[in-house]
């Protein structure tokens, strides 16, 4: 069997049951948003780059509130996140030109949940045939660009367009 090293990974697969707080608040509290890959911070939400991306420009919408429960989040964020989505699809488009997208949240552990605590929406683009073997056969996901890559190319496009809404 042959490997390929995603050193990138090592920090969150040694410490993830170790983990107790909440990667979305502690993101959120830093005064650093390169450091904590926050594209975008709205009134009630912000826009953050997934730090184990399944694609480049893999990003996530959450709340400022920590709470799982979707479901009694108010009209107000509501509202916010579906701008937010549609901010981060515009921008996503520009950036990237995908031929698709997967947006969706994974609301609980059974569902999938890597962070069962604080609810979040996942943009993933998508391109014809990005999926290969290597995640079957090989059990590594190979992603064509880092973070601060993605942070540097999306950054600027957030502002830009923020500032002509």
């Amino acid at each position: 069997m042959q490997y390929i090293a995603a050193p990138w990974r090592e920090t969150y697969v040694r410490n993830v049951h170790r983990m107790t707080d909440c990667v979305f608040c502690r993101a959120k509290t830093l005064k650093d948003d390169k450091r904590s890959h926050i594209l975008y911070r709205g009134p009630r939400a912000f826009v953050i780059l997934n730090k184990f991306p399944y694609q480049p420009g893999h990003l996530m919408i959450a709340p400022y509130a920590h709470t799982a429960a979707f479901e009694r989040a108010g009209k107000g964020l509501r509202d916010e996140m579906s701008d937010l989505l549609k901010l981060s699809l515009k921008v996503l488009k520009k950036a990237y030109h995908p031929q698709g997208f997967n947006v969706g949240m994974n609301l609980g552990r059974s569902a999938g949940a890597g962070v069962v605590d604080h609810f979040h929406l996942h943009i993933v683009p998508r391109w014809q045939g990005d999926s290969n073997f290597m995640p079957v056969v090989g059990g590594t996901k190979i992603v064509l660009e880092d973070l601060k890559a993605t942070f540097a190319r999306l950054r600027p496009l957030f502002e830009k367009e923020a500032r002509g809404r």
